[in-house]
């Protein structure tokens, strides 16, 4: 796990700015704190910043380079088969040329490049970003892994092309920084921006399992290697039992190829179902194993620790809970607003945040359960878009309501006003078209609602035909009655904007590798060959994985309230950080000078958090909060 970055130089006059490569990755250095390196072969500048997990030497530091010296790379990820691809496919090429430098996956992918080029890139099962560089030709191939673990940005003109793996350092290369006020507009929707686009004009993220050539000529590809397709062919190929048995094998291999280690390793353990499954089938390959969770020690609501104690003890995992009071959060939070180098304001980054730092005092790779609900279908909201396609009559008491869910107070803070906000958002879901009834539960604010955020001169600049033309792009893959265009889409959207920006950037911001078996290729195309029936039903999200592994799993964990990674704001913003809120970044006075937001609105959303039914106002505002924290740091 590592950080890159670097420069093509399109004109002689650019290449002055190939001298920036030393800067631009020095702001990588949590991303990679072991060793850091650059090298500048005109018209190219590569940067790496390193966090040594496998072949620890000096002898696999990056950039790195073959035996010729023609070819070098900067790689930022793990190849799980790098062993087994070396043995199939560059076995003649080390009686030829001599053994391996080195034993990592770099030096593997670095001459698999070289023998068979982006032919090799659909080999790899892994997650990676990496930039690999022809002297000779004087071509540069950038590439991102399958699913979009590990970020890409580039940035192109008529001058040279700019890449890295986090804004903060592209931005040294001196690109202009222009709000995009089109993908500010999505952000207040969505609480994140969704890929490729970001903040700034003219800075895109390189598509997951896409590869880019770059020559003299500037950017002369940009193709697709690999695309997560549903199979409906395949719908009947396994009885239930059959996919339960075929599940636990391809989950029990995709958890030992990350077993694989040179340093400490250990896992997330939040008490629900996908990581306490990666911890069962991780105790057998380790005879201790280090698991973390993470807990609120004044909002029960909120606290899961119980469950992940229970996985813990039936195992006899090294176990570790940190319950975090308000004053932590605090004690935390502009660490973790320092560190956001683009709006992003999923708040569960919080206490991924501070889960990673304490977790990072013990380990340096972590297991997790990320992308089992995208896959197997395990939100809340699969579990109301199911009901909703089966037409019942309960259903349509709860459409008909919609009058009473709406005049009943709504938070997430406790059971019954989050009751409500759920029932108000099922009946306003259910007289809704599919697609429109996606984009509504994966919003936090309707369109028309962010409208009303900003002032005339600021919608003046969004491009509302570029809004609408990137919401029917997102959802393009709702199309029939099948439910798992529902999840395809949520891998597009929600996995590579939120759940997978939010891991990597918090994990990174404490030089912490994550590593998650439920995204292994092998699991993913194998999910996305099942039937919908395999996965939910009336009772059960996430049937499949619930059913495959009770067995294995504390009873006590099954079929409980869903609540996901959420943090207790509402309490927070109210008491602890009413100043910073108030007095500060949403300060009557500074919303006018800023010349981007309604004052009034922003007064309104104040008011809202204080009354009986905040309902969003809490992810609003903390939207907010990020959005205007980053503005001071970045633009003002």
């Amino acid at each position: 796990m590592c950080g890159i970055t670097g420069y093509y130089a399109l004109q002689e006059t650019s290449f002055e700015a190939l001298s920036k490569v030393k800067q631009s990755t020095d702001k990588l250095f949590l991303r990679g704190p072991d060793c850091g390196n650059v090298e500048i072969a005109p018209p190219v500048a590569l940067g790496h910043r390193r966090l040594s997990i496998i072949d620890t030497s000096h002898a696999a530091d990056q950039p790195m380079h073959d035996s010729s010296g023609r070819y070098v790379i900067v790689f930022n990820g793990e190849i799980y088969n790098y062993k087994e691809l070396s043995e199939k496919h560059l076995s003649s090429l080390w009686a030829r040329i001599g053994k391996p430098a080195t034993h990592s996956d770099t030096e593997v992918l670095l001459y698999l490049l070289i023998e068979y080029g982006e032919q090799c890139l659909e080999w790899l099962s892994g997650f990676f970003a990496f930039a690999f560089y022809d002297k000779e030709k004087k071509e540069l191939l950038l590439a991102r892994d399958r699913y979009g673990k590990k970020p890409l940005l580039y940035f192109a003109d008529d001058k040279g092309i700019a890449f890295s793996s986090e804004m903060k350092s592209i931005l040294e290369w001196g690109i202009p920084k222009e709000i995009n006020f089109t993908t500010l507009h999505q952000y207040f929707q969505l609480n994140y921006i969704p890929q490729p686009q970001s903040i700034f004009k003219g800075v895109q993220k390189l598509q997951p399992a896409h590869y880019m050539r770059i020559t003299e000529a500037g950017i002369v590809d940009y193709k697709h290697y690999y695309q997560l397709t549903i199979h409906p062919e395949a719908y009947t190929r396994y009885s239930y039992e059959q996919a339960k048995t075929l599940l636990i094998e391809k989950m029990d291999a995709a958890v030992q190829r990350r077993m694989v280690s040179d340093v400490p390793l250990g896992a997330f353990l939040s008490g629900g179902i996908d990581s306490s499954v990666v911890v069962a089938l991780a105790r057998k390959y380790t005879q201790q194993l280090h698991t973390f969770s993470i807990g609120y020690a004044n909002h029960p609501f909120f606290d899961e620790t119980q469950y992940a104690k229970a996985v813990a003890d039936t195992y006899k995992t090294e176990h570790t809970v940190f319950s975090l009071s308000n004053d932590d959060f605090l004690e935390h939070i502009y660490q973790v607003l320092d560190y956001i180098d683009e709006p992003f304001a999923d708040s569960s980054s919080l206490p991924v945040y501070i889960l990673s730092q304490q977790t990072k005092k013990h380990i340096t790779v972590a297991l997790s359960g990320d992308g089992g609900d995208e896959v197997f279908a395990g939100y809340n909201k699969h579990g109301a878009e199911w009901k909703i396609r089966q037409q019942s009559l309960i259903n349509q008491l709860v459409k008909a309501g919609y009058p009473l869910w709406n005049a009943l107070p709504k938070g997430r803070n406790n059971k019954i006003t989050n009751l409500f906000r759920q029932l108000h958002r099922f009946a306003e879901g259910a007289q809704l078209p599919a697609k429109e009834r996606y984009w509504r539960w994966a919003s936090i604010n309707k369109a028309a609602t962010v409208d009303t955020f900003f002032v005339n001169e600021v919608l003046a600049q969004v491009d509302y035909t570029q809004l609408g033309e990137h919401k029917q792009s997102i959802l393009k893959e709702i199309k029939s009655d099948d439910f798992n265009e529902v999840l395809l889409t949520d891998m597009n959207l929600v996995l590579t904007g939120d759940m997978l920006v939010k891991v990597d950037m918090m994990s990174m911001a404490n030089s912490l590798e994550v590593r998650s078996p439920f995204l292994d290729n092998d699991v993913v195309d194998f999910a996305f060959s099942l039937p919908v029936q395999y996965k939910i039903d009336a009772t059960l999200k996430k049937k499949i994985v619930q059913e495959a592994f009770r067995d294995q799993l504390p009873e006590a964990i099954f079929n409980r309230p869903k609540h996901g990674f959420e943090i207790p704001l509402l309490d927070w913003f109210k008491k602890e950080l009413w100043g910073v809120i108030n007095d500060d970044l949403l300060q009557t006075d500074f919303i006018k000078r800023q010349r981007i937001f309604n004052p009034i609105a922003i007064e309104m959303l104040k008011k809202q958090l204080h009354s009986n039914s905040p309902g969003d106002s809490v992810a609003t505002i903390w939207a907010l909060i990020v959005f205007q924290h980053w503005w001071k740091k970045y633009m003002d």
